[in-house]
């Protein structure tokens, strides 16, 4: 059996460039497009999964892959993928704001850790409410969500030159932003409180002006932080899975279902 150097590469170009589109989903979904995962390994998801998905691919028309043509499908492809994956990440992004807000209102600001997936310091406030949406979101199986996701992006927005268009990224900036003024949301109960609390030690500084307000105060900020965390977490639990679907019905949005 022989084949032509055409047949070749046509053969290779039906598994390139859905490849190139699920690795962009990779390199910027939740966990696994973090520094926590090996670059092989994602290499090796992305090669198992394009083993599965490249047969129900759609056809798609021959173009010469080292050509200004097929780089422009390259990019085309790899924007959608970061982009699915994106619309889903901005989700914890979100929580990290929140948590630090929250951290800063208790007085928690300084006790920061190393998040090992940003490898920047964040407050341990802003990692709880993370890891709690790490459980939430492999709970909900939402990698599994993003791979059908993609699969699905293959028959609504086939492999070709047009992809993405301006309104599409300008719909992931207007999520992102949206996304912003729900961390907002988030914190404001914890914001409420802590600021009841503070006008109630000014009004105690002024009734008695010789108490240490500061050897006072710090702990029990700390307490009535922890208390109103414990308050609403119950609540919380339902906002990040409101968050989750919502970024789910984005995506889905996005890949034009």
């Amino acid at each position: 059996m022989s084949f032509t150097d055409t047949e070749i590469i046509a053969l290779i170009e039906a598994w390139l460039w859905p490849f190139f589109r699920i690795a962009g989903l990779l390199m910027a979904a939740p966990m696994i497009g973090t520094r926590t995962v090996p670059v092989t390994l994602r290499l090796i998801l992305a090669v198992s999964i394009s083993i599965a998905i490249v047969p129900s691919v759609p056809p798609f028309d021959y173009v010469e892959p080292i050509s200004s043509t097929g780089l422009m499908i390259t990019i085309q492809q790899l924007l959608i993928g970061i982009s699915l994956g994106l619309v889903v990440r901005l989700v914890f992004l979100v929580l990290e704001v929140g948590g630090e807000v929250i951290a800063m209102q208790m007085g928690l600001g300084f006790a920061a850790m190393v998040d090992p997936a940003s490898g920047r310091q964040v407050p341990v406030i802003s990692q709880f409410y993370v890891i709690l949406a790490t459980l939430m979101f492999f709970s909900l199986n939402g990698h599994l969500i993003l791979i059908q996701v993609v699969s699905d992006s293959f028959k609504t927005i086939p492999v070709g030159i047009e992809g993405l268009t301006r309104n599409d990224a300008w719909g992931v900036i207007e999520w992102g932003g949206w996304l912003l003024s729900s961390a907002v949301l988030m914190a404001l109960p914890a914001i409420a409180a802590m600021m009841i609390v503070n006008l109630s030690f000014g009004v105690m500084t002024r009734a008695a002006p010789q108490l240490n307000i500061f050897a006072v105060g710090f702990p029990i900020m700390m307490i009535m932080g922890m208390f109103i965390l414990s308050m609403t977490l119950s609540n919380m639990q339902e906002h990040i899975v409101a968050l989750f679907e919502e970024a789910f019905r984005h995506a889905n949005q996005l890949a034009g279902r």
